[in-house]
């Protein structure tokens, strides 16, 4: 296989960008189709997709932030209307929600901890597809990912659990890159006498 300098120079410089700095135009539904198509071509043993996607779009984006503040709202008494909008907000500005979850299935081969991999690389998947086709994103995990109510009401079923929250759209500004680790601080090389 070629090198690709194009994919590379992408892995090198790709930065989420926060929800505050998503905004419309979002992509039309042959995008969507294709980014959905590029997140799910990830490793999969056994052949299983132990995964599901759960597309928020629209008015809908509002309604789930609605929902949300209500479960909130009796889940924290003390919650002032502050917060409430805050829940209110969770799927706005971005055009575009995709909440990846996963969906593990008995398997002798396939341990659940493999497949829940698994639905995390179709996570990161969603964000590399958003970026291809000229779009940002930004992988978010927040309270009602794990919050079983909330989860439900998102889409989870039962024995299911949200890996996160693919938010996209248009960038609005220019992200600047944040420090990385060094890789002398988190490679090592594995030798005989380390077993």
């Amino acid at each position: 296989m070629p090198a690709n300098p194009a994919l590379r120079d992408y892995l090198l410089t790709r930065r989420s960008v926060g929800m505050a700095f998503l905004q419309a135009p979002g992509p039309d539904a042959a995008e969507l189709e294709q980014m959905l198509t590029i997140a799910t071509r990830v490793p999969d043993h056994g052949k299983i997709a132990p995964w599901r996607l759960v597309v928020i779009e629209g008015e809908n984006r509002a309604k789930a932030g609605a929902a949300l503040a209500e479960i909130a709202a009796r889940n924290k008494p003390e919650l002032d209307e502050a917060g409430l909008e805050i829940e209110r907000q969770q799927f706005l500005p971005a055009p575009l929600t995709i909440g990846v979850i996963s969906s593990p299935k008995a398997h002798p081969k396939v341990p659940e901890f493999e497949q829940l991999l698994s639905a995390g690389n179709v996570a990161f998947n969603l964000v590399h597809a958003a970026y291809a086709l000229g779009f940002a994103a930004s992988w978010i995990t927040r309270w009602y990912a794990f919050d079983a109510e909330a989860a439900r009401m998102l889409g989870a079923r039962d024995g299911e659990r949200f890996v996160g929250f693919i938010h996209i759209g248009t960038p609005s500004t220019v992200i600047e890159d944040r420090p990385r680790p060094a890789l002398d601080d988190i490679v090592s090389q594995w030798h005989p006498q380390d077993a």
